[in-house]
This record gives C-alpha cells, sequence and structure tokens, in this order.
C-alpha cells in the first residue's frame, strides 16, 4: 500500500526531480536529467506525485501569482502593461481588409493536453514570445526569440489580452500591429546574456516608453513583478517576485511564475517600475499527470529559478527617452 506520508516527507526539489527523471526515461522530453528514477519510489505512480507535489507547494509556498491584466487596479502597475507586446508569427496575423487583423489562435487547453482545472485553461494561445517597447520605434525581446532571419516575419502586437473573464481581445487594430525591420543588436548565450533591440516599421505614439535601467543592478532584496505572455496567452501579471542569485555579471535569476512564451517579457523593479532585466530561461513548465498534462511553477525556495539578461547589457543601444516619453499615455 502506498505510504503517501513518505512523499510528503520528501523536498520540493527531489519531487520535481523524480518527475522530471521519469519523464526522460520514457522519451517524454528532451531535457536532459542527469538523475535515475528513483527504486524508492516506484510503487507511486507519476499522479500521486504530482499530486502531492502541487498540495506541497500550495501550502508552503503559493504556486502561482499570475493575474489577467484586466484585473490590475489604476496605478503604475497597470502603467506598467502598456509598454508590452505579444510577438506573433506573421502567418498568425490575418488581415480582416477593414482596418483590423484576427489573431489566430488555439485553445490552451486543447494544445498542451491540460488536465481539468488548470489555470486558463480555456484561453487562447498563440504569442512566441513577449516584448516591450523602449524608444518610440525599438522593441527589447530575447535573443533567442529573434534573428537576422525571422526578424521581417515578426509582428509585434499591443492589446492581446482578456477583456474580461470570458473574452480574449484577438481581433486587433492594424495601428497596433508592427512589422519588424531590422536587428540594432542580439546577443545570444546559452549561460550568458540573451537580448535583442529590434527597429519596427514605424514609431509607436500611443503607448508607455519603458524606463530600463542604465547602470548598476538591482538589490538582492528587490521585490519584482513581470508581465507578458506565459505560454502564449493573453497578457499576464505576475508580481511578488524576489531575486534568487545575483551575483552573475549578465543576468539574475529570481522566482518569477512565468512559462515559455513569457520569454522576451520585461522583469520590473517593483518599487521603481524601471526594467530590471529580460526574462529568457527558466525551468519546464509541465509535467504528465496520467494522460494529461499539469503545470508546476516553481516554489519560492526551490528549483533553479528563471534568469533575466540585465538591461545594463543592452542599454548603451538605447536612446535616452525624453521626459514626456517617459510619462504615462492619457486615457
Amino acid at each position: 500500500m502506498e505510504d503517501i506520508q513518505k512523499l510528503m516527507e520528501m523536498p520540493v526539489n527531489e519531487l520535481l526531480q523524480e518527475l522530471r527523471a521519469r519523464e526522460t526515461k520514457t522519451g517524454k522530453t528532451a531535457m536532459a536529467v542527469p538523475a535515475e528514477p528513483s527504486e524508492s519510489l516506484r510503487e507511486f505512480d507519476d499522479a500521486t506525485i504530482v499530486g502531492v507535489l502541487k498540495e506541497k507547494q500550495r501550502v508552503i509556498y503559493g504556486i502561482d501569482d499570475r493575474i489577467d491584466v484586466c484585473y490590475l487596479p489604476d496605478g503604475p502597475d497597470k502603467d506598467d502593461v502598456d509598454s508590452v507586446v505579444a510577438l506573433f508569427r506573421a502567418s498568425k496575423v490575418i488581415d480582416n481588409g477593414d482596418g483590423t487583423s484576427t489573431l489566430q489562435t488555439s485553445n490552451f487547453g486543447e494544445s498542451k493536453n491540460l488536465c481539468p482545472g488548470e489555470r486558463f485553461r480555456n484561453q487562447p494561445t498563440g504569442a512566441f514570445c513577449s516584448g516591450f517597447l523602449v524608444a518610440p520605434d525599438i522593441i527589447a525581446t530575447a535573443g533567442h526569440c529573434v534573428n537576422a532571419g525571422n526578424v521581417t516575419n515578426v509582428r509585434f502586437v499591443f492589446g492581446f489580452r482578456m477583456r474580461d473573464s470570458n473574452t480574449a481581445e484577438t481581433i486587433i487594430d492594424n495601428t497596433e500591429i508592427y512589422r519588424g525591420v531590422e536587428l540594432i543588436g542580439r546577443e545570444e548565450a546559452g549561460h550568458g546574456a540573451d537580448w535583442a533591440l529590434v527597429r519596427i516599421d514605424r514609431p509607436v505614439t500611443n503607448h508607455r516608453i519603458a524606463r530600463i535601467r542604465r547602470n548598476g543592478k538591482v538589490s538582492d532584496t528587490q521585490k519584482l513583478h513581470v508581465i507578458g505572455h506565459p505560454a502564449g496567452l493573453p497578457t499576464k501579471f505576475a508580481g511578488g517576485a524576489s531575486i534568487r542569485d545575483n551575483q552573475k555579471g549578465a543576468f539574475f535569476t529570481a522566482n518569477l511564475d512565468t512559462y515559455g512564451g513569457n520569454s522576451g517579457s520585461p522583469v520590473f523593479n517593483s518599487e521603481t517600475h524601471e526594467v530590471e532585466g529580460i526574462l529568457v530561461r527558466g525551468e519546464t513548465d509541465f509535467v504528465s499527470q496520467g494522460t494529461c498534462n499539469v503545470s508546476l511553477v516553481c516554489p519560492s525556495s526551490g528549483c533553479r529559478g528563471e534568469d533575466c539578461t540585465r538591461t545594463t547589457e543592452f542599454q548603451h543601444l538605447v536612446p535616452e527617452p525624453s521626459s514626456l516619453q517617459e510619462q504615462p499615455i492619457p486615457r
């Protein structure tokens, strides 16, 4: 008979390692995990381990701070959203011939084979990365999101978000859609800096330009928040994060609630509202639970954390904004 107490007494990191080792053993993921599945845990199936893991995370850490931006109150957090864009392939943005375009999306739950009860399961997904406005005609994102070969095939879209709990904005005015023209600069190091600056086809005049840190580095105790498109979903805000490792020169690591589509997301200082970094690397997003998948956001004190390239790595290529451009756009 299964002794669930044995699982409850195990550290979260060991449970996560066991699940990922099993996935690697069965060929479900390409992620390299050095450890083999544990013989001492053979009596427990994947679903049981996942259930205990989610319970431990929920009780001890609080596992998911993401919220739809339509629920943010007026204030600086909501102002920060105004600079964020979704990155879509050009083929996924269909001109309607009436001054608008339709974003081609799929159902999140179906596309990821998510288990019932997963958050945002019924929302649309379609963005492949995130980005943010740092000058009237410059978007910052992750280096692995764009390169010289695909930059002109990327569309930078403002306004892909939930209007309310049931309605997503997928028909976008063409004035809110921008085309990549050229790379201003780019770096993609597997364990270092990962960033790109893209010049777009025309200046943006109706959205906030994000302020970025230009010197120094974020403090070890600073609270952070991230805004972007986790797993390609409509814009999400996730706060309550903190620094995990601030020793590297090109990037810092934080316990941010993020998914793959968050690559390129701005990571904001929750006090100054300057962008401290670009979200570029992190943990695996989903694990199997029987015949479907569940998301496992890492606990505050466990896993490796999420890597964020410091804005000081590319600030020299970003023009200093005027004081007028730094102000929120009147609504």
